[in-house]
């Protein structure tokens, strides 16, 4: 059997949904659908060097490589690779080869400190650290029983505080751009995120095709965005909660749970049975919320480091 690593080529749709079906197949609490995976291709900013890589086993894409540098990170020479494996089809060295030409791709772009995430599994962190990464922070995936889960009750918003979604923000959306780059500096993390491209993020979040406006919700005290949960849907059963977060002046105060209730409610209703959501380990205050809204960890992942040089 040969296995050989190439580009991925987002003009053939083959290609893509290969792609995407690799990652759901690794890692399913990973909403992944062809049309996302070609829109982050198209969008990804030209100092990501974001390259996609395919591992063809006698032909058959098994293996699949997300590649690139956090350009947006405080931090220069930061790289990030995640490879991932059709469980199926493991022990024929498709993971070595994506990883060696991930980090030489990597490398020559100036990255000097590398990333990946690895599921939680002996096999897994095995092979990490075969390949010289050591094991950093941890993050769990939870899931939720959308369809047959007892959500907490709606509640109404106190004086001052209403209930909007992302939809309403479509004609000016930079008041969405200001709470999400607050909010996404201070989530816990290895490489600190700093958001300060408006169209970078109007390209790449804004009109992601998972990104459902309607299903977003998003709080406003005396008419200022101050929490939101961003739904990410796949358009049939899928639901994952993309990022929930709230702006330092108004934390404490239960906006969050009063966003992804709210957010989760409307997608019971709207047909979407599967609940999905991340977690860093550290993060001890949205592991609460999302423990009460029954969330349970189904999965565990950790993030593992290599120096260069």
């Amino acid at each position: 059997m040969t296995v050989i690593v190439r580009d991925l080529r987002p003009g053939t749709g083959a290609d893509v949904e290969a792609f995407a079906r690799v990652r759901r197949l690794a890692l399913p609490y990973l909403v992944s659908t062809p049309e996302s995976v070609a829109h982050t291709i198209a969008h990804a900013h030209p100092d990501a060097h974001f390259r996609p890589l395919v591992a063809e086993l006698d032909g058959e894409i098994v293996g699949t490589a997300q590649v690139g540098i956090a350009h947006d990170s405080t931090e220069p020479g930061q790289g990030y690779l995640n490879v991932y494996v059709d469980p199926r089809r493991t022990g024929h060295g498709a993971g070595s080869l994506l990883v060696r030409v991930a980090e030489e791709h990597l490398a020559t772009h100036g990255a000097t400190t590398l990333f990946t995430w690895v599921l939680d599994e002996p096999a897994n962190r095995a092979f990490a650290e075969r390949h010289g990464y050591r094991p950093s922070r941890s993050a769990h995936f939870l899931g939720l029983d959308l369809a047959n889960g007892a959500l907490p009750p709606l509640r109404t918003p106190p004086p001052g505080v209403e209930l909007r979604t992302a939809a309403d923000f479509a004609d000016d959306p930079r008041p969405m751009f200001v709470l999400d780059a607050e909010t996404t500096a201070d989530e816990p993390s290895d490489v600190p995120v700093e958001f300060t491209d408006y169209d970078a993020w109007i390209a790449e979040t804004w009109q992601h095709p998972l990104l459902d406006h309607a299903l977003t919700s998003v709080v406003l005290v005396d008419g200022r965005p101050a929490a939101f949960s961003a739904a990410y849907t796949d358009g049939a059963t899928w639901y994952a909660s993309a990022m929930t977060g709230t702006a330092r002046a108004f934390r404490g105060r239960g906006l969050a749970k009063l966003a992804k209730n709210d957010s989760l409610h409307r997608a019971r209703a709207a047909g979407y049975t599967d609940a999905v959501t991340g977690n860093d380990a550290g993060n001890g205050p949205m592991l609460a919320i999302n423990k009460w809204f029954g969330y349970e960890i189904r999965a565990t992942e950790v993030r593992h480091v290599r120096r260069l040089g």
